[in-house]
């Protein structure tokens, strides 16, 4: 299976959150659980379904709480039961509230799959867990290498030597050495001469 890249981009993640499948939405409507939860179940998050009780934990209805009569996967809202409010029209009508701003109290477990999902968050928590406390033997040793090596010495400079100056009568030597063998230039055969030799030597 090919591994899927993030997406960044708000406006990508606008469009695949409204054009979702029911699979993929039903996972977004997830939830936090209470720390007497957590703690007993082993578990931080879950979906929420009807029949779970919930705390409205932000909004104008904090600290509300009842059970969920409905999940609406297509507006992503959920109705909890007793909240409610009335239309111009005198109608009432429940309260739509996002799961995100609900914590679960109390689980709804009628339903035996739900229990092998909780079973098996549960055994992935723990094995996550148990890796976190023991850390791998390879770091341990690299840790013990970089104690025990110590610092390299540091060599001493070594001080460059002054160059001392020639005075100015070897100079003046060295370069009428110098000139002397500029002026003496290797004697080479003119070029028509050499023609005229090899022309003498076909004839014969």
């Amino acid at each position: 299976m090919q591994a899927m890249k993030p997406v960044t981009k708000p406006t990508k993640q606008r469009k695949m959150m409204y054009q979702a499948p029911d699979h993929v939405r039903y996972k977004l409507l997830a939830a936090p659980l209470s720390p007497e939860l957590q703690a007993s179940r082993r578990v931080k998050t879950l979906p929420v379904r009807s029949g779970d009780t919930v705390r409205i934990v932000r909004g104008d209805h904090k600290g509300f709480e009842g059970k969920i009569t409905s999940v609406d996967r297509k507006k992503y809202r959920i109705y909890v039961e007793g909240l409610t409010r009335e239309k111009v029209d005198g109608t009432t009508i429940f309260v739509p509230i996002h799961p995100s701003k609900v914590m679960i109290t109390n689980l709804n477990l009628d339903d035996k799959w739900r229990k092998k999902i909780l079973e098996r968050k549960r055994g992935i928590r723990e094995k996550i867990e148990e890796v976190a406390e023991r850390p791998p033997k390879a770091v341990k040793k690299v840790k013990e290498e970089v104690v025990e090596e110590k610092l390299p010495e540091k060599k001493p400079r070594k001080r460059k030597k002054k160059v001392t100056e020639k005075p100015e009568e070897e100079k003046a030597e060295e370069k009428a050495e110098e000139s002397k063998k500029k002026e003496k230039p290797k004697a080479k055969k003119p070029r028509a001469k050499c023609k005229a030799t090899e022309k003498t030597e076909g004839g014969k």
